[in-house]
């Protein structure tokens, strides 16, 4: 992945990893800023500037290190060593946070965030560490090696996991690593005509289903990520299909030990503002008829319509995935 413009904090470059990449991409144009979290210059651009936006890269240092309690798959949501993304997708919940803003931040400061991970590890009964609520890491990985760095300086010592989601299928640095099982990875994927049509720069299906079962024969624990169920026109023959694919093309290991998660939608007012002026010959997300605010320019399903879409979607799984444990919708 390359960038042509690089915005950086000046202390970036006391750390092994701003060094790292200032050499990796010498040929950029690096502007000097004060803040990750507050660029004028960027703040000041019009939605539908966004997807120019999205080609920038930030470099900073990661100030929060709150850990939020989490009881899904983790123990807590860590903050970890980016925020944002590069890729495009429609319901993005970051831009909620971000706003038009959403664009890839890296933190370089990974020893200090790596060393309370182990810390609260070693304090804690086994407890697990969610590290990708922010961003891709597997995305991430391509730009700083960061991955292999973790999941290396982690698994050192005896307790705890660690654990991150992605759509991406760039998983080959990951595979000969000494991950000891303490390495939980989670494969989000949707009907291909949805990656297409809603989650723009991402891999498709195909390569998603390829990863996870690479990643699963290297002996990492895997689970699938049905996220986020989208209810666009002709989404029960879509889930159906996914659901086919799924099961023609998941290894019989996966299929045998892998759980899973289902997600529906939650949209905004501020997603559907930047994308009508970024992305006006996209799907449109919302429908009256089917959602209903929640509060905070927020559109979840309505419920009626969310229960009828769930049964549809744990039945289907339940029906072809009996080994793997539906551990949550939501």
């Amino acid at each position: 992945m390359n960038f042509e413009n690089i915005f950086y904090e000046e202390n970036v470059f006391d750390f092994e990893l701003g060094k790292y990449l200032k050499d990796k991409y010498k040929d950029a144009n690096w502007h000097l800023i004060e803040n990750h979290n507050n660029i004028p210059e960027l703040r000041s651009k019009e939605n539908k500037d966004f997807t120019k936006l999205k080609k920038l890269l930030i470099i900073g240092t990661r100030k929060t290190h709150k850990y939020v309690p989490n009881h899904k798959v983790s123990d807590f949501l860590v903050p970890y060593t980016s925020s944002g993304c590069s890729a495009s997708c429609l319901y993005c919940y970051l831009v909620c946070n971000y706003n038009k803003c959403s664009y890839l931040r890296l933190f370089v400061n990974r020893e200090q965030m790596m060393s309370k991970i182990i810390k609260t590890a070693k304090n804690g009964n086994n407890l697990t560490f969610e590290i990708g609520s922010n961003s891709d890491l597997v995305l991430e990985n391509t730009i700083t090696e960061n991955l292999p760095w973790t999941i290396e300086n982690f698994t050192k010592y005896e307790k705890g996991y660690i654990t991150f989601p992605t759509k991406f299928d760039m998983v080959e640095p990951l595979l000969g690593l000494s991950h000891r099982g303490r390495v939980i990875v989670r494969m989000s994927v949707n009907p291909q005509e949805i990656i297409t049509k809603v989650e723009f720069g991402t891999s498709n299906l195909i390569d998603r289903i390829k990863a996870i079962n690479s990643l699963c024969d290297a002996g990492y624990t895997v689970g699938l990520l049905v996220a986020p169920v989208v209810l666009i026109e002709n989404w029960r023959e879509y889930y159906l299909n996914l659901f086919d694919v799924l099961s023609e093309k998941l290894s019989d290991k996966v299929k045998n030990e892998a759980f899973i998660e289902v997600i529906f939608m939650t949209y905004s007012f501020v997603h559907r503002k930047i994308n009508n002026e970024a992305f006006p010959k996209a799907t449109e997300l919302y429908d009256n008829s089917i959602m209903t605010g929640r509060g905070m320019g927020k559109y979840c399903y309505k419920q009626s319509v969310r229960d009828e879409a769930e049964f549809f979607i744990r039945s289907e799984i339940e029906r072809r995935f009996p080994k793997c444990e539906i551990i949550y919708i939501v």
